[in-house]
């Protein structure tokens, strides 16, 4: 039988030095995902918040006066069924292309591409629903 023998110095010592490294490793990831969803947030403020409103619930200030409601991107239920590649595609081509409402219009031609998928990823970040590539 072969028995190892774990020396708590040194197991201590990884353990010191791993969190000593944790915030120099950890932070600019968290720093960068910070300055990420602050500037898709100030796009989707731009373009999406007048019918999705500012807490992204789907209350905007067009909403009134839409016979379609628009989307509750706050709504991990309600989001995250949807697939990844629906969310670009209604974004990029408009509802209609995702039959959905004729009212959500085409970006596709304003936003860049990547504009795009960090809009989607920044709905899964405000919905907290996760991705749903494989639905």
């Amino acid at each position: 039988m072969l028995t190892v023998r774990v020396q708590p110095v040194r197991v201590f010592a990884l353990a010191v030095a791993v969190l000593l490294a944790c915030p120099r490793i950890c932070a600019p990831a968290r720093a960068d995902d910070d300055a990420r969803w602050a500037a898709t947030a100030k796009t989707y403020n731009t373009y999406c918040a007048q019918c999705h409103g500012l807490n992204r619930n789907g209350k905007g200030i067009n909403a009134k006066s839409m016979a379609v409601q628009p989307r509750d991107h706050s709504d991990p239920k309600g989001m995250g069924p949807i697939p990844d590649a629906e969310i670009v595609k209604a974004i990029t081509d408009g509802g209609l292309s995702v039959n959905k409402s004729v009212l959500m219009p085409a970006w596709g031609k304003v936003l860049s591409p990547q504009q795009i998928q960090d809009l989607a990823a920044y709905i899964r970040h405000v919905c907290n629903c996760g991705s749903a590539a494989n639905h």
